[in-house]
């Protein structure tokens, strides 16, 4: 089995996201697959310099160390595998996204929204007004073809937006929740090609799993309601869809989403704390999965024979630091 970590280079290692890379790690070794990294860096504007380096550094502290992808070697970065590059920025220079958003209008699956941010922020702002969903109007939707040839050609600035069907039920057996559906009138038309010409992950993300031969797809909770979104892609660029697995959240004591605000979640105040990485390791995987046994204490190799998706539990787990003391 081929799984992937593929973090954004907006923070440090988070104790939620190792958990993630954790649990895709050891699929990927349960089944003698790879464990791919790969950035996804489509999100310019909030990047932290020096993440991505945090992130191996603490992934090989914890054990954890690619297979494939965006490796470090003697506090060097590089990239080894057969679907190089692994950083999204340089795969968008190649064109790759591009195509396949071209291809997804030619098809009728996705359209140009010329719509300004100032219209958008209004449009958002009635729909609040009037107790209303959030989502896009789909103004530009039935423009005629002429005049959206007239504005491309004139360069007019432009996102590329998915055509959700409406009419549709989307239905999915996640790997965690088991079966889920969504009614297609309740999907925005999600933009995926920005009008910087970078994607949003909902089509990177897409694009680089199907290139990079992804099998399962271990990603949390949050992103199940974006689930009919990436579904819908695979569909209609014609490609067959992974495995998704949706992780419970790690939660604050007073059961809201980890926050900084409320105790440590980065990898690194665990480590300057003094905490030994099989401790840490050990505690998150029980953090939301219960191994069936009296066993309290696991190696990684440990982990990685005994895992199984079917004893994740589908709601989230409170992080205690005292569990560790």
């Amino acid at each position: 089995m081929r799984t992937r970590f593929p973090p954004s280079p907006t923070g440090m290692l988070h104790v939620g996201s190792l958990r993630t890379a954790l649990y895709t790690y050891i699929l990927a070794k349960k089944t003698n697959g790879k464990f791919l990294m790969r950035i996804e860096d489509t999100d310019r504007a909030r990047q932290v310099e020096g993440a991505i380096e945090n992130f191996l550094t603490n992934l090989a502290w914890a054990g954890i160390v690619p297979d494939e992808g965006v490796m470090m070697k003697d506090g060097v970065l590089s990239q080894s595998g057969p679907h190089m590059p692994y950083i999204q920025s340089e795969r968008e220079a190649t064109g790759i996204y591009r195509k396949y958003a071209d291809e997804l209008v030619k098809k009728g699956h996705a359209y140009p929204c010329f719509c300004t941010s100032e219209r958008l922020e209004q449009m958002l702002k009635q729909q609040e007004q009037r107790h209303q969903p959030p989502m896009y109007d789909r103004q530009c939707l039935e423009l005629p073809g002429h005049e959206i040839k007239s504005r491309l050609d004139a360069g007019e600035p432009h996102v590329i937006r998915l055509k959700v069907p409406h009419e549709r039920v989307i239905t999915f057996n996640d790997d965690i929740r088991g079966p889920v559906s969504f009614q297609g009138h309740t999907v925005d038309d999600q933009v995926l090609l920005k009008s910087d010409g970078f994607p949003t992950y909902h089509l990177a993300h897409v694009v680089d799993d199907h290139l990079m031969e992804i099998d399962l797809v271990t990603r949390g909770e949050e992103w199940l309601s974006s689930l009919p979104k990436h579904l819908l892609l695979f569909e209609f660029l014609g490609w067959p869809v992974p495995r998704y697995a949706h992780l419970p959240l790690l939660l604050n004591a007073d059961k809201t989403k980890l926050s900084k605000r409320q105790g440590s979640v980065s990898v690194d105040e665990y480590r300057n704390k003094g905490y030994l990485p099989e401790a840490l390791v050990n505690f998150l995987a029980l953090l939301g999965w219960n191994p069936g046994t009296t066993q309290e204490i696991f190696t990684l190799a440990e982990l990685t024979e005994q895992f199984d998706l079917a004893r994740v539990q589908k709601s989230g787990a409170i992080l205690d630091l005292t569990q560790l003391d």
